[in-house]
């Protein structure tokens, strides 16, 4: 599972801090991360093009709810995803590939267990179905 791609939006205000940790040494994922102002800032557009891109998994990471810097941006998130995820089923990829996690900057090892949770999703998922129509 060495060449696993996963893309991860990150706000800035809370989950970069703890992205910066980068995954454990006993989890074998590359994770990409992308800078966001606020997780509410996520265009759809670019989570669909992480995965035209190669991606095999896509997350977003945001603030607790109750504690966003900018009021709603994690529950705009939210439902953002949950449109994209409709998308990403139709079109046969599969819409438990896109996850949202709140994430508070003051918890350091909370990336470290994301990074293990997308390892474990794309264990059982495997590759993206996209990389197998462009082979």
């Amino acid at each position: 599972m060495s060449d696993v791609k996963v893309v991860g939006f990150v706000c800035r205000m809370c989950a970069l801090i703890t992205s910066d940790l980068g995954p454990p040494a006993d989890v074998n994922v590359t994770i990409e991360t992308v800078e966001l102002p606020c997780a509410g800032k996520v265009d759809g557009r670019l989570l669909l093009e992480a995965f035209e891109k190669g991606a095999d998994a896509v997350f977003v990471a945001g603030c607790p709810e109750h504690e966003c810097m900018n009021v709603k941006g994690s529950s705009r998130a939210r439902k953002r995803l949950e449109h994209i995820k409709e998308i990403l089923d139709q079109v046969g990829v599969g819409g438990e590939r896109l996850v949202m996690y709140n994430v508070s900057g003051t918890h350091g090892p909370r990336f470290a267990q994301i990074a293990r949770d997308m390892a474990g999703l794309l264990e059982k998922l495997g590759p993206s179905p996209l990389k197998a129509r462009k082979a």
